[in-house]
């Protein structure tokens, strides 16, 4: 008893230190969703076979995608759907600009039983700023 009064501290620091490594899975677990960088996305897309979902508007998708990306506005992704059911138990790696349209369609796609949904974390510009490919047009 003696220990733990003396050493309330780094108990405290311990159990906080454990608390913040634990935060991410259960952050996962809860919202459905991993954010993966630039670097993990090309890994999860050559290795896994990710299929590349754009949410960006035309005018945006035709400035410049990844590679073999789908492209299906965020707007219209609910309607959509159907086009994505056969990769249900695919990891899918969506992405727009910088985030925000992307968290919305991977709740929508959660929502429908995608089991292995990514966000590419900031978006096609963290694609570019990491000097990775984009195909026009």
């Amino acid at each position: 008893m003696d220990f733990l009064t003396k050493n309330a501290l780094l108990i405290g620091l311990a159990v906080g230190s454990g608390l913040m490594l634990l935060l991410p899975l259960i952050k996962r677990g809860a919202g459905g969703t991993a954010s993966v960088s630039a670097h993990d996305a090309v890994l999860l897309i050559n290795r896994s076979h990710a299929v590349v979902l754009d949410v960006r508007d035309d005018a945006e998708f035709a400035a410049g995608h990844i590679t073999d990306a789908k492209h299906i506005p965020v707007a219209q992704l609910q309607e959509r759907l159907k086009e994505l059911v056969k990769f249900k138990d695919k990891p899918v790696l969506v992405y727009c600009q910088s985030g925000q349209r992307a968290a919305k369609a991977s709740d929508i796609l959660v929502k429908n039983e995608f089991k292995q949904v990514h966000q590419l974390q900031g978006g096609i510009k963290a694609w570019l700023d990491a000097k990775l490919p984009v195909v026009k047009g």
